[in-house]
């Protein structure tokens, strides 16, 4: 049981807050055609958001999520999941009256394949460089008192960029989910101890994505890719890793979730073993529909 055997941690999830409408059906709609979903479901999303609820239900850790949400009523639906969930959530705009993002999955059955179409936060960018003055009143490095890992995926990059900052000059691993190129990234990568790419990452000089992270200086890169092996560099040093392989039944939100478990295992774990034990997590998960079905079984599958 690696959950119990590891420390507790209080992890912070820096960047997407989303609410996510998730459907399992045949295949997605096409132009002017009506789909029946045969398994629907509503939670919270967006890449940090996930991740802090797989951080969470692995043991009983503190998850903090920090993105803007705001007072549209579709707010209190995410509010309530990630309450459900034991997430706690710093709302950068808490008086912000525009409705969050909204995605909307669509999953094939026979595959576990999804089509999203969904919408990020450009338009909701908090500015870093001011004190953090919502009603938690603290200061942006109070934040990360008592933080051991903190995990960002450049949706709030000028926020992200001076958290990283502050938790590399405290020596609290920066955890950096690279999905894929942002404006302003490289200001994030570089203050990263480890970089977690997905297969769509592409640096704008279209160089190949493993050379230009390590042109970065970052130590620990993983690149993933589906079912196929994850390219992992460490110390310039290459090498493949196997991730096991499942019947699919979702693969929404697995990035995500290995993401979360990532931070969970490591550092206790040395990279490649804390690699190697999020991929079991996330294999799990893509056996479950949606982003929050695999958390009890898994539970229950733990030894006691």
């Amino acid at each position: 049981n690696w959950s119990s055997e590891l420390a507790m941690k209080r992890g912070l999830f820096v960047g997407l807050v989303t609410l996510d409408y998730i459907y399992q059906a045949d295949h997605p709609p096409a132009a002017n055609e009506k789909v029946v979903a045969t398994q629907a479901m509503m939670a919270a999303g967006g890449p940090t958001t996930n991740a802090a609820v797989a951080f969470s239900q692995l043991a009983d850790q503190r998850a903090i999520v920090l993105g803007v949400l705001g007072a549209h009523p579709l707010a209190a639906l995410i509010r309530e999941d990630l309450a459900r969930w034991q997430v706690d959530l710093i709302d950068l705009q808490p008086e912000r009256a525009i409705p969050p993002p909204v995605s909307s999955i669509v999953v094939s059955a026979a595959t576990g394949e999804r089509a999203v179409i969904s919408r990020n936060a450009a338009d909701r960018q908090h500015l870093s460089d001011a004190p953090f003055d919502t009603q938690y009143g603290a200061q942006w490095s109070d934040l990360l008192d008592g933080v051991d890992v903190i995990l960002i995926d450049g949706h709030q990059m000028a926020m992200g960029a001076t958290l990283a900052a502050l938790a590399q000059a405290r020596d609290i691993p920066v955890v950096v989910d690279a999905g894929s190129w942002k404006p302003g990234f490289d200001r994030v990568l570089r203050r990263a101890d480890v970089v977690i790419a997905s297969a769509n990452f592409s640096p704008p000089d279209r160089s190949d994505p493993m050379t230009y992270l390590g042109s970065l200086g970052i130590a620990k890169i993983a690149i993933t890719q589906g079912e196929q092996p994850i390219q992992v560099s460490q110390q310039g040093r290459h090498t493949q890793l196997e991730v096991p392989q499942v019947k699919v039944v979702d693969t929404l939100g697995a990035g995500d979730i290995f993401h979360g478990a990532f931070c969970h295992f490591y550092p206790e774990l040395p990279f490649e073993s804390a690699l190697a034990a999020a991929s079991r997590v996330a294999a799990f998960a893509c056996q479950h529909f949606g982003t929050r079905d695999w958390i009890n079984p898994y539970s229950a599958s733990l030894p006691i």
